[in-house]
């Protein structure tokens, strides 16, 4: 008996607007306006100054751990500048540029790096999540947010950022399955970097494309080329639409790269090659986009020092921030907390009261006596 062929073969599209040497499809070109483009620039580079003076203030000891974005900048504004404020952005970890897009203050950002637990707190009026450091494990929470506004008939969409590492793991084929099956208003944006910590893509998948991840559950994959952020914003807008109109998931794969290290707690140049980076650093986003809007006449002078304003203004209101009360770690985690960590919360504002307790002055010292002229102190 032959065979029978079930589906022709998938395809997977490759989108390119702008390419690294500022060759233009005009016919793909997306119809933004000068402000908008000058606005999705300026935000860029507002990414990008933050994340290089998030470094040093790691490297002074000012803020902790966290994972750098530069050269992800058009992956992450070109999708979240599609959304409106209505719709929902889930992050991973590496986000910063969209988080700022979306609202975050500067010092609210920082104050999370340094360990703040209300750094990571959405404002009342957003419809955002906060970092997710496990790998994928925000997948899931965006499906479930994308299926509650489903079953209440909102036409708000969902996007969620992770990296290819993400793809690697359980959550990332069960979160697609359940978009898949439920047909909810979700957009998957991978920001494939290339690297998942000091493991390259090619041991993650013998997969040609991670877009093609999508085709298995049902619905489209596209890749894109992630240093593009008009390729972005259009495949993202296409995506987002589909979505509002009931028309289900999206897979977008952002081909880009970490230009810098995976975190500030480790040194890519044991795994990967001087002339990769510098490779990468050719399709840079943030040059690329410069040139095109100069094309246009429309980059602003002093754009520079206003974002250097505004970060150092975020810097001085993170710094001025008081640091946060000890207790609240046992706070919003339990209905009724358990009698064993309400007895550990009872031990520790003890602690703490017993510290800020008064200390008594210390007696003062009577003064030294001063041998008169021509007299000798005698030592006893």
């Amino acid at each position: 008996m032959p065979r029978t062929v079930l589906e022709p073969r998938f395809q997977v599209e490759y989108l390119s607007i702008l390419d690294g040497e500022g060759n233009l499809d005009t016919s793909l070109e997306p119809d933004l306006s000068p402000d908008d483009l000058r606005r999705l620039y300026r935000a860029m580079l507002l990414g990008r100054r933050l994340d290089e003076r998030m470094v040093r203030l790691q490297r002074q000891g000012r803020i902790g751990t966290f994972a750098p974005i530069k050269g992800q900048e058009a992956s992450q504004l070109g999708s979240a500048f599609s959304l409106r404020r209505t719709d929902w952005m889930v992050p991973s970890f590496r986000e910063t540029a969209a988080m700022l897009w979306r609202g975050w203050p500067i010092e609210k950002l920082l104050c999370f790096f340094a360990g703040y637990l209300e750094g990571g707190q959405p404002g009342p009026d957003q419809r955002d999540l906060p970092v997710t450091i496990p790998v994928s494990t925000q997948l899931p929470h965006a499906v479930g947010l994308a299926y509650a506004a489903q079953y209440r008939g909102d036409d708000a969409v969902v996007m969620v950022f992770f990296g290819d590492g993400a793809t690697s793991e359980g959550d990332f084929h069960e979160a697609l399955n359940f978009a898949g099956v439920w047909h909810v208003p979700v957009v998957f944006v991978c920001q494939n970097n290339q690297w998942a910590i000091s493991v390259p893509l090619k041991k993650q998948t013998h997969s040609r494309t991670l877009a093609q991840k999508a085709l298995a559950y049902g619905f489209p994959g596209l890749q894109v080329d992630g240093n593009d952020v008009l390729a972005v914003y259009a495949a993202s807008c296409e995506a987002v639409d589909r979505a509002r109109a009931g028309e289900g998931p999206t897979l977008i794969e952002c081909v880009t790269y970490r230009l810098g290290v995976h975190t500030t707690a480790d040194d890519p140049t044991k795994y990967r090659a001087d002339e990769e980076v510098k490779e990468w650093e050719r399709k840079d986003p943030l040059t690329r986009f410069a040139a095109y809007l100069e094309k246009k006449n429309l980059l602003e002078a002093g754009l520079e020092r206003q974002v250097d304003e505004e970060i150092a203004a975020g810097v001085g209101a993170f710094e001025a921030t008081p640091p946060p009360d000890p207790l609240t770690m046992f706070d919003h985690v339990y209905a009724e907390l358990p009698p064993h960590l309400a007895e550990q919360r009872e031990a520790l504002a003890r602690w703490l009261a017993e510290r800020q307790a008064p200390v008594p002055p210390e007696p003062p010292t009577p003064p030294r006596a001063t041998p008169m002229r021509g007299q000798r102190m005698t030592r006893r």
